[in-house]
């Protein structure tokens, strides 16, 4: 099975990811990358590009931001 990467040179603006992760997801990711045969770096940035937000612009999954001083929209 050979894994697709992007072509080399053709990142506009590259950059390390310089984050500590704990090893079991970081594998998990890189596996599921492989599964899927990209690279565990296409497989973020599509991750990214994919992911769903809310109107509060995070993630369906995460708890909702205080909306304490917001404006009430009318719909009628």
């Amino acid at each position: 099975m050979a894994i697709r990467r992007r072509p080399r040179g053709t990142l506009d603006n590259p950059v390390t990811l310089g984050w500590v992760v704990q090893k079991d997801q970081r594998e998990r990711f890189i596996e599921i990358a492989k599964r899927s045969e990209i690279s565990a770096a296409v497989l973020f940035e599509m991750v990214v590009d994919h992911l769903e937000l809310t109107d509060q612009g995070i993630p369906p999954w995460m708890p909702e931001k205080n909306r304490d001083g917001e404006l009430p929209i009318d719909r009628d």
